[in-house]
């Protein structure tokens, strides 16, 4: 079976114990089924040094955004909008609301969100959402901005399986949309239910120091993958 890896931080892997490089990252990917991945921008300086790290890949795909966390320096409109244009960029983000690590800045980070969206609707690219302790903005402005429009994935998600029904059936309807429920340790025993709720979790949760990790899918498909760690991104 071939695996996408759609969430890596290609440039953020540790290519000084664990890797020699990116060829050698993506090598041991490939040996375990992993075929293709998406390189995940969190800053505009961050995108255009990632893709001179990684260069011209036929396997590897790029977003480009700004993380809800790296707004304090802010960020050029019509750079993002130019960067996100290439062909080699496939999705706008990695974008949305963190009010949980960050609490002094949320009408920055709603104005950026915004603008994400309007430019993946802009240029027909999918939006990379980061959201946490920011469910009802960020419902608010997934419709108001109409995001259905080009789509997305919900790459962090630490609400309930209400919340996850109308972004499935709401915010998310799009030809291929998929919505990834990320945890932290303590909510894993609550996402095991959440993950049985879906019509095929084919995979037991397996417990592993630093990941639990299940994969599950339904006919609106749902992608589930939970990280047992308590990084922001």
């Amino acid at each position: 079976m071939l695996l996408v890896d759609s969430h890596c931080h290609l440039d953020s892997l540790d290519y000084q114990a664990l890797h020699q490089n990116v060829d050698d990252a993506l090598a041991k990917a490939k040996a375990r089924d992993v075929g293709y991945v998406l390189a995940v921008a969190t800053t505009l300086p961050g995108y255009r040094s990632m893709t001179a790290l990684i260069g011209d890949r036929p396997d590897v795909a790029f977003s480009c955004g700004v993380h809800p966390l790296n707004l304090e320096g802010g960020y050029d409109y019509a750079e993002l909008r130019q960067l996100a244009a290439a062909e080699q960029v496939v999705a706008l983000g990695e974008t949305g609301l963190d009010y949980f690590y960050q609490k002094d800045n949320w009408a920055l980070q709603q104005e950026s969100f915004r603008q994400h969206i309007r430019i993946g609707r802009e240029l027909n690219k999918p939006v990379i959402v980061h959201t946490r302790d920011a469910r009802e903005d960020t419902l608010a402005i997934l419709r108001e901005e109409q995001v259905q429009e080009c789509g997305g994935v919900l790459h962090c998600f630490t609400e309930d399986r209400a919340t996850a029904e109308v972004l499935l059936d709401l915010a998310f309807i799009s030809p291929s949309p998929a919505l990834s429920l990320s945890v932290t340790p303590s909510s894993c025993a609550t996402w095991r239910a959440m993950c049985r709720w879906t019509a095929c979790w084919w995979k037991p949760t397996r417990l592993i120091w630093l990941r639990c990790r299940t994969v599950a899918k339904r006919i609106n498909p749902l992608t589930c993958a939970t990280w047992l760690n308590t990084w922001p991104y």
